[in-house]
């Protein structure tokens, strides 16, 4: 078993002005209930003091520990290397603007090791957002929770609870920040919860997110379906699809051509097969189902023989060596 009750794992970009704040919040909260506990802070690249500001947090706090990016990676990168550096025995995660309160920390935990949850997802269910945020994010929750069979409310929310088996044998990478429940799943983890949560207003600083996130969560979201039923098979998905397209198109060519030689010998007129726009579009049918046969076959052999894995440039970490 872990030695610390908790491991607070924090992905911030430029929130030099709320990080003292949340720190001294964290840890009046982990004082009062006794826990044990880590403060992992992962800098993604700030422009800003951020970094300054940790390690002066670092020398009154020695719960904070933090890992700094050498430019900008985003917040799933962020989360993974947080997630490798967890040692708690459950696994917080949080944003850094002060919008999620660590006053939900003690009873997230308490339905990890009580509850036996695998993870637990906070929901925002009254925010302080304005429509063109709120309404899209509906949209957002309502497709992910169909794709995935998960019956969560807010997929996005950054206030989480994991087991720390669960962190420890997944992957967050590109923006699967928003689909970690559906990750998690992914490996074998179904026991997932969800809590109302507190949400606060932003006091500091501007929100770090556009309607872009939006477009691409959509596009991950199909990425991580296909993964997620054919990511150990490709060959089953795109083999599949390649041999009905290319059976269908030769079957289909074979018909043209069985009719044009009736019509000979039958003594009726019939056009040539290359007048026929049929023939074309079957022809490129036949090709585009050998391509996919062959892209499934591809991936099959890419993915016996890949061992590499998503790895980020640090540029320096403190107190976790």
């Amino acid at each position: 078993m872990s030695a610390l009750d908790l491991s607070i794992v924090i992905p911030l970009f430029n929130e030099d002005e709320s990080l003292p704040e949340l720190t001294d919040w964290i840890s009046l909260v982990m004082d009062r209930e006794g826990y044990t506990y880590e403060i992992v802070f992962v800098n993604d690249g700030s422009t800003d003091n951020s970094w300054q500001v940790i390690q002066e947090l670092r020398t009154k706090n020695e719960n904070v520990k933090a890992i700094s990016f050498r430019r900008n990676q985003g917040k799933s990168a962020g989360l993974n290397q947080g997630f490798k550096a967890a040692s708690g025995q459950v696994v917080i995660t949080m944003d850094a603007d002060l919008q999620d309160s660590p006053e939900e920390i003690p009873e997230l935990r308490r339905m990890i090791l009580e509850d036996g949850y695998d993870l637990v997802s906070g929901w925002k269910q009254k925010r302080y957002d304005p429509i063109t945020k709120t309404l899209p994010t509906k949209l957002f929750n309502a497709a992910t929770r169909r794709i995935s069979k998960i019956k969560l409310n807010d997929f996005n929310c950054g206030l989480k609870a994991y087991r720390l088996e669960v962190v420890h044998n997944i992957e967050v990478y590109g923006e699967m920040h928003r689909y970690i429940p559906f990750l998690a799943k992914n490996k074998g983890f179904s026991k997932i919860g969800e809590k109302v949560v507190q949400h606060q207003a932003r006091k500091y600083g501007t929100t770090k997110f556009g309607l872009d996130r939006f477009i691409n969560g959509f596009l991950d979201l199909a990425t991580l379906a296909v993964m997620g039923k054919f990511g150990r098979r490709p060959m089953h998905f795109f083999g599949a699809a390649g041999t009905l397209m290319f059976t269908l198109s030769i079957a289909l060519l074979a018909y043209l051509g069985s009719y044009k030689l009736w019509a000979l010998s039958a003594g009726v007129e019939a056009r040539l097969i290359t007048e026929n726009p049929l023939f074309y579009i079957l022809l490129a049918a036949t090709i585009m189902g050998v391509q996919l046969f062959g892209v499934g076959f591809i991936a099959e052999l890419l993915l016996r023989e890949s061992t590499k894995k998503h790895d980020y440039t640090i540029n320096d970490k403190i107190g976790l060596d």
